[in-house]
C-alpha cells in the first residue's frame, strides 16, 4: 500500500523507554516478554483454531469467531440473503507516509499513569490501530494475526458514511431539502411512522419511534432486520408503529433510521449507496483497496453497518474529514464532502440543545449520524459496536482508527469505553491540548 510495506505490524512492541526504567522493571519486562505479547483473550477469540470465520447465523454474536468474522464479513455467504456490493478503489491512492519512529504517546487510566500504546493493546481486544497526524502515520499496530491487507467490518461506523452520502446528494440537488419527508422519495412508506419523518430527523435519530436496540437477538433491531431480509426496507417500514415522542424533540438511537436513509438515497438517486459513493467518495478520497458493503436481497446495503475496508482506507477517509472534506494532497482542494454539511454534522454548537453533548447522552452529542465530543474544540467520532472507532480532531489534523473484537457490543459493557476515551485524550495531549 502507498507509503507502507504489506507485512504484519505486530501489536507487541518493546517499550522503547525500558532502558530508562528501574532494573526491576527491566528484569520483569524481559522475563515476561512472551506473556506480555499475547493479545487479550486470544484463546476465547479462536487463536488455537486460526481465528475461524463464522457463518451467516453466528458471525455477529459468537465471540469464538469474532476476529475471523470481523475481517471477512464481506465474503461470508448468505448474510442478509444478499451479496456484498463493491466500491472500486481509486487509480490515484492518497499517499500514507510513515513517521521515522513511533512517538512516545502516554495516557492515564484506571488509576495508572504513564501508560503506553503497548499498554492499551495489552488491556483491550484491539485488532488494528492507526494514529495519523497531518497525513503521516505515527502508529500502526495489529493483534490477533490481523494484517494491513484485511478488510475490517465497520459496524455502525457505516452510519456516518450514509450521512456523507446524504450531504453529497443534497449538494447535487438529488435531495431537495433535509426537511423533506421520507415518503416524498419513498411513496410506498406513505402512512407509516417513518414515511412521515423528515430526513433531518432521521439523521439525528429523532423520529421519536419506540425502538429497543440491545444486541441480544431479541430486540427491535432483530425484528427490524428480519423484516428487511424478508422484503426490504420499504416493506419493513410498517413494522415500526409507536412514537414515544414527537419527531425532532429527542435523540434515541435506532439503526433502522439509517437504513431508511439508505432507501431514501436510492429513491432520490436511482442508485444504491455503493454505486452512488464509488465515484463521489471512495475514489475521491484516494482509497487504495475496494470496499465491500453487505446488501439485502433487493440490492440495498444494510446501511446501519456492514461496510468493510482496510485500516489504511478508513484512515484516508478520516484524513479527508479532518481536512473539512477535502483531500490534503489535492492541489485544487476540491470539496469531496460539502464543508457546510460536514460542519453541521460534526459541530455540536450547530445542533439544537437536545442533541448536544451531556444532553443527547451523558457524554456524547449526536448530529447527522456522527458522535460529537463535549469539548470546546470540534472533535467528532464514527463509532461501531464491539469497539470500532474513527476519532477525529480537525484542528490538529489528527485521526485515530481502531478496529476491535470487544466482549460486549457496547464499549461501556467492559473497560474499553473508558480506556478508549482516556487513550484518545492522551493522543490529543501529545500533539496539542485537550
Amino acid at each position: 500500500m502507498a507509503g507502507h510495506g504489506r507485512g504484519k505490524l505486530s501489536g507487541c512492541h518493546p517499550d522503547k523507554d525500558a532502558g530508562m526504567r528501574s532494573p526491576l522493571y527491566v528484569l520483569l519486562f524481559a522475563t515476561a516478554a512472551t506473556a506480555a505479547c499475547a493479545a487479550p483473550d486470544e484463546d476465547k477469540l479462536g487463536k488455537a483454531q486460526g481465528y475461524p470465520v463464522g457463518t451467516a447465523k453466528n458471525w455477529f454474536y459468537d465471540e469464538a469467531v469474532r476476529v475471523g468474522s470481523f475481517t471477512a464479513q464481506g465474503e461470508i455467504e448468505g448474510i442478509f440473503g444478499g451479496k456484498a456490493n463493491v466500491l472500486a478503489p481509486s487509480t490515484a491512492p492518497m499517499p500514507l507516509p510513515r513517521a521515522a519512529s513511533e512517538p512516545s504517546i502516554r495516557w492515564s487510566g484506571d488509576g495508572r499513569i504513564n501508560l503506553t500504546v503497548s499498554d492499551y493493546l495489552a488491556r483491550q481486544r484491539i485488532m488494528g490501530l492507526m494514529i495519523i497526524k497531518d497525513g503521516v502515520v505515527q502508529v500502526e499496530r495489529y493483534q490477533y494475526d490481523r494484517t494491513p491487507m484485511q478488510r475490517f467490518v465497520s459496524n455502525s461506523m457505516a452510519k456516518s458514511i450514509v450521512s456523507l452520502a446524504v450531504g453529497i446528494a443534497l449538494r447535487e440537488g438529488k435531495i431537495a431539502s433535509l426537511d423533506d419527508r421520507v415518503d416524498h422519495y419513498l411513496p410506498k412508506t406513505a402512512g407509516t411512522l417513518y414515511g412521515e419523518t423528515t430526513i433531518r430527523n432521521l439523521l439525528r435519530m429523532s423520529s421519536g419511534a419506540h425502538f429497543e436496540e440491545r444486541y441480544d437477538g431479541n430486540d427491535d433491531l432483530e425484528r427490524w432486520a428480519r423484516a428487511v431480509i424478508r422484503g426490504g426496507v420499504e416493506n419493513a417500514a410498517p413494522t415500526i408503529t409507536v412514537r414515544d415522542a414527537p419527531q425532532g424533540t429527542r435523540f434515541a438511537y435506532a439503526s433502522a433510521e439509517t437504513e431508511v436513509l439508505a432507501a431514501v438515497l436510492r429513491g432520490a438517486t436511482g442508485m444504491n449507496l455503493s454505486e452512488y459513493l464509488t465515484s463521489r467518495l471512495w475514489q475521491p478520497i484516494g482509497a487504495e483497496t475496494s470496499a465491500l458493503w453487505r446488501a439485502d436481497r433487493t440490492g440495498l446495503e444494510r446501511a446501519a453497518g456492514n461496510f468493510n475496508a482496510t485500516l489504511h482506507d478508513y484512515a484516508r477517509l478520516g484524513i479527508v474529514l479532518a481536512n473539512d472534506g477535502v483531500r490534503p494532497d489535492d492541489p485544487a482542494q476540491k470539496e469531496i464532502v460539502p464543508k457546510d454539511y460536514l460542519m453541521e454534522a460534526t459541530d455540536w454548537r450547530r445542533a439544537p440543545e437536545a442533541f448536544r453533548p451531556h444532553v443527547a447522552t451523558p457524554y456524547y452529542g449526536y448530529s447527522y449520524q456522527f458522535w460529537t465530543f463535549p469539548t470546546e474544540k470540534r472533535r467528532f467520532a464514527m463509532i461501531g459496536v464491539y469497539g470500532q472507532m474513527i476519532l477525529i480532531d480537525p484542528a490538529l489534523k489528527l485521526v485515530l482508527v481502531q478496529t476491535a473484537a470487544n466482549a460486549t457490543a457496547k464499549a461501556g459493557g467492559t473497560t474499553l469505553g473508558k480506556d478508549a476515551d482516556a487513550f484518545w485524550r492522551g493522543v490529543v495531549n501529545h500533539y496539542g491540548r485537550w
